[in-house]
Formats: C-alpha cells, structure tokens, sequence
C-alpha cells in the first residue's frame, strides 16, 4: 500500500529533528563542539522561508517551512504551497485565493478572516488550527484532517465547487 505524500513529508522531517539530535549529541560526547554548533533550524534553513513579503502572490512556495511566522494580511494568492510546513503561524485576514496547499500540515495555525475561496487543502493536516470567519466558498478539503470542532463550523457555512477539481466544499469536508 503506497504511503500517502503528507505522511512521507512528516516523515522526512522527524528524520531531519533526529538526525539533528544525534550531531548535537555526538558532538558533545566526543567533546569537538558546542551543543549549540549543530541544530535542526541549521539544517533545514534552506527550506525556511526568510523573505516574507506582504505580497508573496502566485509564488513557488513547494515544501518551504513557516515556523511561527507571522502571515497577517500577506497575499498569497495562486501561490504553490504543496507540502508546505506551516505550523504555529498567523494567516488571520491573509488572501489564499486560489492557492494549492495540497498535502500541506499546519499544525496550530490561525487562518482566521482568512479568504479561502477556491484553494486546495487536498490532504491537508489542520489540527489545532482554526478557522473563523474564513471565506471558504469553493475550497476543497478532501482527505484533509480538521478537529470535529472547525470541522463542524466550516460546514455549517461551505458552499461552492472548486473550479480545478469540481469537488464541492461540502463534499469535500463530508458535512452532512
């Protein structure tokens, strides 16, 4: 059974947090460097977007990692955000329109006010995070795990039908 791209992405990155572990520890017992010499931010800064811009529209952002950054109010629209690390940020008020976030995992992240119409949260890891007042008209959620809490409030408000993939909101979140 093929294993799903969200999961080889979190995959990759717990292997990365070892493996970042295991350099700090040797380092130490062997006693050549400092605790501080080696540590995951290090390691995965290539990814790390540094350049955060209030208009990052229609940009390559594929497996890039926003570690508690602060997205209020950015336009990323039509952006390509596919397994993207998203985890404790801010995207209240933020233009998603039309962005892909496909197996994206944003763990505890505020995408309050945030418009989302037409984007794609196709397997999508979303817990913790919340959701309101988001514009959602037209998004797909497909496969995507939301707590039951946001999963219920998004469906008391979905409508529309993604115009790439012609999944409805509602059909997507399963709302009943």
């Amino acid at each position: 059974m093929p294993v799903p791209a969200f999961l080889r992405h979190s995959l990759r990155q717990l292997t990365t947090a070892l493996l970042a572990g295991l350099l700090v520890l040797s380092s130490v017992l062997i006693g050549g460097l400092s605790a501080e010499a080696i540590t995951a931010p290090e390691l995965r800064g290539q990814r790390a977007v540094q350049d955060i811009s209030s208009n990052m529209h229609g940009r390559d952002l594929k497996e890039k990692e926003f570690l508690k950054a602060d997205l209020r109010e950015v336009d990323l629209g039509d952006a390509d955000l596919r397994g993207a690390v998203i985890n404790t940020s801010q995207l209240q008020g933020a233009d998603l329109r039309g962005a892909d976030l496909e197996d994206v995992v944003a763990f505890s992240s505020r995408f309050d006010g945030a418009d989302l119409r037409d984007a794609n949260f196709t397997n999508a890891m979303l817990m913790q995070s919340r959701f309101n007042d988001a514009q959602i008209e037209g998004t797909d959620f497909t496969n995507a795990v939301i707590d039951l809490p946001q999963l219920k409030a998004l469906c008391g408000r979905a409508s529309g039908v993604n115009s790439l993939s012609g999944v409805s909101t509602k059909e997507s979140l399963g709302c009943r």
